[in-house]
C-alpha cells in the first residue's frame, strides 16, 4: 500500500472517556448485554481514524475567536458542497436546492413526517440501515418491505415485487439506501433508472440515502440518483454528508438537496413548525469541519480508499480460507463488509453467541437489518490493521 506520510492509519487511538457510542462500555452493555461491556467494537459506522489534519487546523482557528454565538452558514460552504460533488460526481447542484439537517437520520424522519400521514406506508429495501425502520414505525407508520435478492451471489433489487409494492396508494415515500448498507451494493445507473421510473410511475417520493457515495472500492462508479435526468431529480430529496467520508458524524452536519421548488418549499414550512430556520440547521464546527473537509483532504480520501481497500481483502481471504462455509459478500462501497455465516449450519442466535462470547466481539447481527439478514454479521472495518488482524485471530479460534 501506497500511503503519504502525512497521516498513520495503522495508529491505535484510545477512544475510552470520549463519549464514543461505538466503544463506551455502558453503551456496549445496553446493546449487547450484561457482561459485554468490553467487546472489541466493530459495529457502528464510524471509523478509528483520526480525521484530516486540515479539519482540525479549520477548527482550531474558529475555536480561537472564543465567541460561538448563533451562526449562518458562510458562502463558501455552499461552494465547498457544490465543487466537491461537481469533481467527483459529475453533479450540478443549484445553491437554492440546498438545505442542512443535523444529521441523514434526523432528515429521514423530518421526510417521513412531512410526507406521509400516520397509518401509510413507506418502502424501503431490506436487509437495510435499521433506523430507517425504527423511524418509520416510532412516526405510526408501516414499513412496506421490497426485500433484495441474492441472484448468483449478488444482492439485486426485486423490480417486479417493487412494481407491486409502489402502485398501493398508502405508499408514500421510497428510502433509496445509495451504495446500500450493509450488503455494500454500488447501485448501477440502469438499477437506479428503473427504481426511479416505478416509483414516479406510482407517485411515491423518493428520499436517496447517499451518506456513502464517497466510499467507493476500486472498479466501482457511485451515480448520484438526481445526475440521471431532471424528471428524476424533480420526484427525489437526496441526501449526503461529510460525515462519513471523513469521519466527522459526531459533528451533526448534513445536506439535503431537493431542486423541485414546491418541495423545497413545502419542507421550509415544516421546518419552521419545528423551530428550525427554513433553511435547514447543523452546527457551527459541522459547517467549518465540511467545508474544509471537501476543499482540502481529498489526497486523505484517496489514501483512506487504498487501506480501506486493503482490509477487507484481508478479512475476505482470512475468513473464507480459516473458517469453511463463511462467505464474504463483495463490498463496492462503504466500509461495513456483509458476512454470510449461514453456510456453517449453525443458528443465528448460535452465531451470534459464539462471536460475543467466545470471540469477544462487537459487530452488527444480521437480523437487526431485516428478517433476512439472519445469519449474517455486518463488520467495520474502518479500523487499523492490527485491530482487525486481533479481531479475525479471536474469530477463527472461536469458530474452530
Amino acid at each position: 500500500m501506497k500511503i503519504s506520510k502525512d497521516w498513520n492509519f495503522d495508529e491505535i487511538i484510545d477512544r475510552s472517556n470520549t463519549g464514543s457510542v461505538k466503544w463506551e462500555p455502558d453503551i456496549l452493555q445496553a446493546k449487547f448485554g450484561r457482561g459485554r461491556e468490553h467487546l472489541l467494537a466493530m459495529w457502528v459506522a464510524d471509523m478509528d481514524f483520526k480525521c484530516p489534519t486540515v479539519v482540525r487546523t479549520a477548527m482550531e482557528k474558529r475555536l480561537a475567536h472564543q465567541i460561538y454565538g448563533y451562526t449562518t452558514l458562510d458562502p463558501g460552504y455552499y461552494q465547498a458542497v457544490i465543487s466537491w460533488f461537481q469533481r467527483k460526481h459529475g453533479w450540478k447542484i443549484n445553491q437554492k436546492s440546498i438545505l442542512t439537517s443535523p444529521g441523514i437520520v434526523p432528515a429521514t424522519n423530518y421526510v417521513i413526517q412531512r410526507f406521509s400521514n400516520p397509518g401509510d406506508k413507506i418502502l424501503l429495501q431490506s436487509p437495510v440501515y435499521y433506523p430507517f425502520a425504527a423511524g418509520i414505525r416510532a412516526n405510526g407508520r408501516r414499513i412496506c418491505d421490497n426485500p433484495l435478492q441474492i441472484v448468483d451471489g449478488c444482492y439485486r433489487m426485486d423490480f417486479q415485487d417493487l412494481e407491486k409494492k409502489a402502485a398501493d396508494p398508502r405508499v408514500k415515500v421510497a428510502i433509496l439506501c445509495s451504495p446500500h448498507n450493509p450488503v455494500g451494493r454500488v447501485w448501477s445507473a440502469a438499477e437506479l433508472e428503473q427504481f426511479g421510473r416505478i416509483c414516479i410511475k406510482h407517485n411515491v417520493l423518493i428520499f436517496a440515502d447517499e451518506i456513502h457515495c464517497d466510499l467507493i472500492m476500486p472498479g466501482y462508479k457511485h451515480t448520484s440518483f438526481q445526475t440521471l435526468s431532471e424528471e428524476f431529480a424533480f420526484h427525489s430529496i437526496a441526501a449526503n454528508a461529510a460525515s462519513k467520508t471523513f469521519n466527522l458524524a459526531g459533528l451533526s452536519q448534513s445536506n439535503l438537496i431537493i431542486p423541485n421548488q414546491h418541495i423545497r418549499d413545502d419542507f421550509s414550512i415544516y421546518y419552521e413548525t419545528l423551530g428550525i430556520g427554513p433553511g435547514g440547521t447543523g452546527t457551527l464546527f459541522g459547517a467549518i469541519a465540511t467545508q474544509a473537509a471537501y476543499n482540502e483532504a481529498e489526497p486523505w480520501l484517496d489514501d483512506l480508499l487504498v487501506y480501506l481497500h486493503a482490509n477487507y481483502t484481508y478479512l475476505k481471504k482470512r475468513l473464507e480460507e480459516e473458517i469453511p462455509g463463511i462467505r464474504v459478500h463483495a463490498l463496492e462501497g462503504t466500509y461495513l463488509v456483509w458476512v454470510d455465516f449461514n453456510g456453517l449450519g449453525c443458528s443465528p442466535e448460535k452465531v451470534s453467541h459464539i462471536i460475543e462470547e467466545k470471540a469477544g466481539l462487537a459487530l452488527d447481527h444480521g437480523d437487526w437489518f431485516g428478517e433476512n439478514g439472519a445469519g449474517f454479521e455486518r463488520f467495520n472495518i474502518a479500523c487499523p490493521r492490527s485491530v482487525l488482524e486481533k479481531a479475525l485471530d479471536s474469530l477463527v479460534r472461536a469458530f474452530n
